[in-house]
């Protein structure tokens, strides 16, 4: 068969324009807000989120007023944030929360959980203690049963000097429930608190893959993190020496294509400034 000399280069150009359609643009991860920054009642934080580009709030657990005004304005309440302490004898459920689960209830939400204490006969485990699995499986089950039906899936939160600590106990938690609406969270400053940066938390990222809901950043320093305070491990994106980019490049590169939202806890800027350069740092990425 006689090719024309012109037939390849025309086929590539095709094929390049192709790749170039908006359609067929690379994925990009969507990125919310977290409320410990954008703060403030709908009516502020709305319309500045959806002016600056966020894709949504991650805020308080049950706020429906937040939940209904996002999803007005196009955008999505990601998750609602909560802390409890489980008690072997008694239930995890009171009224309190479910009503916060109810007014959830509708909007693709999870509640995003931390966990302070676990106790049996008066005694609480150690932190990460796997003699507290049971304890934690019972009560997580006994929220589950009750949001699942609502739509609303819960999202562990590893958080520093809690016995939920460390993304490896999460994600062994959420391996033993064994359900897709229990997921759990990766969040970069209580990694560097806790890890340190010693530890390459791409193999834990991995590991956590199939049960991670959510992924959080914010600009850091690097060096002896375990050793810093929060105003050094949670600065806007795109400040501190910590590398962020090429974290977030690792994180897609394990292949998450979920949700990252940015943590701004402590910052003390206002809360336009800050969420203005963060976007500008993660389009930079």
């Amino acid at each position: 068969m006689k090719y024309n000399a012109n037939f390849f280069p025309k086929i590539f150009l095709s094929a390049l324009s192709l790749l170039c359609l908006p359609g067929m643009a690379a994925e990009t991860n969507e990125f919310f807000a977290m409320d410990t920054i954008a703060r403030g009642r709908p009516a502020e934080v709305v319309p500045l989120l959806k002016e600056l580009g966020y894709s949504g709030l991650g805020g308080a657990v049950g706020d429906g007023e937040m939940a209904l005004a996002l999803k007005a304005a196009g955008l999505r309440y990601y998750n609602g944030y909560l802390t409890l302490s489980f008690d072997a004898e008694k239930p995890a459920l009171d009224d309190k929360l479910r009503q916060q689960i109810e007014a959830m209830k509708g909007h693709d939400a999870a509640l995003w959980l931390a966990v302070d204490k676990v106790r049996k006969n008066n005694q609480a485990y150690a932190n990460s203690s796997a003699d507290a699995d049971d304890t934690v499986i019972a009560k997580l089950r006994e929220i589950a049963a009750f949001a699942e039906p609502r739509g609303v899936k819960i999202a562990l939160y590893p958080h520093a000097a809690t016995w939920l600590e460390k993304v490896e106990v999460a994600t062994r938690i959420a391996d033993k429930i064994n359900s897709p609406t229990v997921g759990m969270t990766f969040n970069l400053c209580h990694w560097l608190k806790v890890e340190g940066t010693e530890t390459d938390p791409m193999p834990v990222l991995k590991a956590a893959l199939p049960r991670l809901m959510f992924v959080t950043i914010n600009g850091a320093d690097g060096g002896d993190t375990r050793a810093m305070g929060w105003d050094r491990l949670i600065q806007p994106l795109g400040q501190g020496s910590y590398d962020v980019a090429a974290f977030v490049k690792g994180v897609r590169a394990v292949g998450y294509k979920g949700p990252v939202g940015f943590q701004g806890y402590g910052i003390q800027a206002a809360p336009r400034e800050v969420l203005k350069k963060t976007m500008e740092a993660w389009k930079g990425f």
